[in-house]
This record gives structure tokens, C-alpha cells and sequence, in this order.
């Protein structure tokens, strides 16, 4: 189990440190900008998602603060996919259901360095 754990920490803090970069640098892709635009997701908006996706990276890496970082992820995961349903992009808001799956399962595994 402490595999797994240490298999889904590794990639949470890739994604969380890729896409809240590329946020905060504005190095969006045009695919991304559109749908960012279409859920009514603002500059400011944006701004803070992407520091708080790349606080839940840093943050996953200790065992201190790793069940807050996991439910910072999960609601950050859950408003995406409220924003997918108010757009009415029920495609897009079911693909977000594994994601938001991810950091609840890491919460029930626990971080594999806590004694």
C-alpha cells in the first residue's frame, strides 16, 4: 500500500506543480484558455486556483500536511466539476470523477513516510 501512496503522491505533485504553473505564468494552451472561458473562470479566479494547485504540491509532500493538501485538491476538483455542470459540459464533469476520486483514496491510504 505504501507503494501505491508513494506512486499517487508522485504524480498529484506533477500535475499540481504543471498545471498551477502554467497558470500562474499564463502559458495556457488555447484548448485550455477556451475552457477556462467558457466555464466563466477568470483571470483572478485562475490566479488563485493555480496557487492553491501548487500549494497542494508542495504541501502532499509531508506527512504533517498531507490530509490537508488532499482535501484542498479534492474541493479544488469539485468546483471544476461544478463549473463543468453549471456550463452544461456533463462529458467534461464526468471525466473529472476520477480525479476527485484520487485524493479521497490517498486520504484513506495515508502518506507511506507517517509512522
Amino acid at each position: 500500500m505504501k507503494i501505491i501512496s508513494g506512486i499517487l503522491i508522485l504524480i498529484t505533485v506533477f500535475f499540481s506543480v504543471r498545471h498551477g504553473w502554467a497558470g500562474l505564468s499564463n502559458n495556457l494552451n488555447p484548448e485550455a484558455s477556451k475552457m477556462l472561458t467558457s466555464l466563466g473562470i477568470g483571470k483572478t479566479a485562475l490566479l488563485i486556483i493555480s496557487i492553491l494547485t501548487l500549494s497542494v504540491g508542495l504541501l502532499i509532500l509531508f506527512p504533517q500536511t498531507y490530509f490537508i493538501a488532499n482535501l484542498i485538491n479534492a474541493a479544488l476538483i469539485l468546483l471544476i466539476l461544478a463549473f463543468q455542470l453549471k456550463a452544461n459540459n456533463l462529458k467534461a464533469a464526468l471525466i473529472e470523477i476520477p480525479f476527485l476520486l484520487m485524493p479521497l483514496v490517498m486520504i484513506y491510504l495515508g502518506h507511506p513516510l507517517k509512522k
